[in-house]
């Protein structure tokens, strides 16, 4: 044992810091929810989607506050996926026009996640809340392309809005988890409370945030091994689970208490979805190279 190290805790002690973590963010929950400053324009550009008349010209005047945002909506409007033609624009309210309101409410959220995953308040998590944000923009991605190619009754960019925030609910358990010392020296235990209580926790936060209530709904349970395969994607909450899934969340399954987490699900294999694999990881590519 190293000299920073604490000595060996009991099970019970464990179970019981993690106790006092979600009984702290019931707490939190059962008031008003204070996300993090980086959530701000987040904030701010639901504010204006719940208004009586959003418009692009006015979420465009809360952007322009923040130049991260700014730049990462004028890249975006600008990649092959929102500009297959190849016509460049510069003004922030074209960008805004070519990838729509959704797809700006979820460069926000990203862009806030990004943050998160890099603030201090997570640094001894970082290594993990790093992994969670890549596989949320892959997600993301990957929402999109099935939103598209396969379910074309759904939006694909609520899709693509509704992947990338599946897993919000494990950026803020971590931001719990920093204040207890036994829990940062032990991850393994951290990631198992990630997995267990993320999803509850990130539709009470989605809800909080304004999201529309389809996308609120499709992250309930998107870890949780179906009954019977997902052969079609009737809901936006099939497009989560099957996008979780080839974005990497099999790790996070397996975590679960649940039965069936051992063998390989089968829409990693079912050859609809295998077609799409090159799009997915085109798409992917593309998408980090973002950030």
């Amino acid at each position: 044992m190293s000299e920073h190290q604490s000595p060996d805790i009991s099970g019970s002690k464990l179970n019981e810091q993690r106790f006092h973590i979600l009984e702290q963010i019931a707490q939190e929950m059962g008031g008003n929810i204070v996300f993090p400053v980086c959530f701000e324009i987040t904030a701010k550009i639901s504010l204006v989607m719940r208004s009586k008349a959003p418009t692009i010209q006015k979420i465009a005047v809360e952007i322009q506050k923040d130049p991260l945002v700014t730049s990462k909506i004028l890249k975006l409007a600008n990649s092959v996926t929102y500009n297959p033609g190849g016509a460049t624009v510069t003004d922030l309210n074209q960008a805004l026009m070519r990838i729509g309101m959704q797809a700006t409410r979820s460069l926000a959220l990203a862009c806030a996640m990004e943050q998160m995953s890099q603030s201090k308040a997570v640094s001894p998590f970082e290594a993990f809340s790093r992994e969670i944000l890549t596989h949320s923009l892959k997600a993301s991605m990957v929402a999109r392309i099935l939103a598209q190619k396969l379910a074309p009754h759904l939006h694909a960019d609520s899709a693509m809005l509704a992947g990338l925030v599946h897993d919000l609910g494990a950026f803020y358990i971590l931001h719990h988890a920093v204040r207890y010392p036994e829990l940062v020296e032990r991850p393994d235990s951290v990631q198992y409370l990630v997995a267990q209580w993320h999803e509850s926790i990130g539709v009470i936060l989605l809800d909080a945030l304004g999201l529309p209530e389809e996308v609120v709904e499709s992250v309930a349970d998107h870890d949780f091994p179906r009954a019977t395969p997902v052969e079609h994607l009737r809901s936006l909450a099939d497009v989560v689970y099957v996008a979780n899934l080839w974005a990497g969340g099999l790790n996070e399954v397996q975590k679960l208490d649940a039965p069936s987490t051992a063998n390989e699900p089968a829409e990693l294999t079912n050859p609809k979805y295998v077609a799409l694999q090159p799009e997915f990881e085109a798409a992917i590519a593309e998408f980090l190279s973002t950030w």
